[in-house]
């Protein structure tokens, strides 16, 4: 399956400033996008990236600075089915992947926490995605308006986007990458503060 996978190479990951340089937000948004490549390629997929600026990486490369909204609609314009991928989810294996690309459906969604997509895939060539806002409802009227069918694809791996210092906690729980690698190389931990796990840093590494 053709997968398209949208990265912001532009000031990546600005919510975790708090944790993160921006050399390394940058560095890391990269180690994540590695992930999520190696993860389609081993889950069968054709992975092409579709960044703000260009990235070297051993798949096609679409430069697009333009609103992801608008972007993607374009993309998917190209090829059906297709499948849409964020970059930031690097819990991601090539097992949960295989089994989002053979769910049936014109539509199939991996909703995020909070309301957004995470992952798509999309047979309906009459579908267009709209990621502002409550994206996971817009994009269940918008197939509801193609009279596309929609199977909901429930996944923690995909439901985590790695966006904020909570994120982080997931990564180093759950991950397999190299993502995770990254943040205990960076001196990033768990850290338990009455019974919630987050993180903490020891900037000596």
């Amino acid at each position: 399956m053709d997968v398209l996978v949208p990265f912001s190479a532009t000031r990546p990951k600005t919510r975790l400033s708090d944790t993160l340089t921006p050399d390394e937000r940058r560095e890391f948004a990269r180690t994540m996008l590695d992930d999520v490549l190696a993860a389609v390629a081993d889950a069968g997929g054709t992975a092409h990236v579709l960044a703000t600026e260009a990235v070297d990486v051993d798949v096609q490369v679409t430069v697009d600075d333009r609103a992801l909204t608008t972007a993607v609609n374009d993309a998917l314009e190209e090829a059906h089915p297709i499948a849409v991928v964020m970059s930031d989810l690097a819990l991601a294996t090539p097992r949960t992947l295989s089994t989002l690309f053979a769910t049936d459906g014109d539509v199939v969604i991996a909703p995020g926490r909070g309301g957004g997509t995470n992952a798509l895939v999309v047979r309906a060539p009459e579908f267009e995605v709209d990621y502002h806002g409550a994206s996971y409802r817009d994009h269940l009227d918008r197939a509801a308006a193609v009279d596309a069918t929609v199977r909901e694809f429930d996944s923690h791996r995909l439901a985590t986007d790695v966006d904020e210092r909570a994120d982080l906690a997931e990564l180093l729980l759950h991950g397999e990458g190299a993502a995770r690698d990254w943040l205990v190389d960076a001196g990033v931990e768990l850290a338990v503060d009455e019974g919630r796990v987050g993180v903490e840093r020891d900037r000596r590494r």
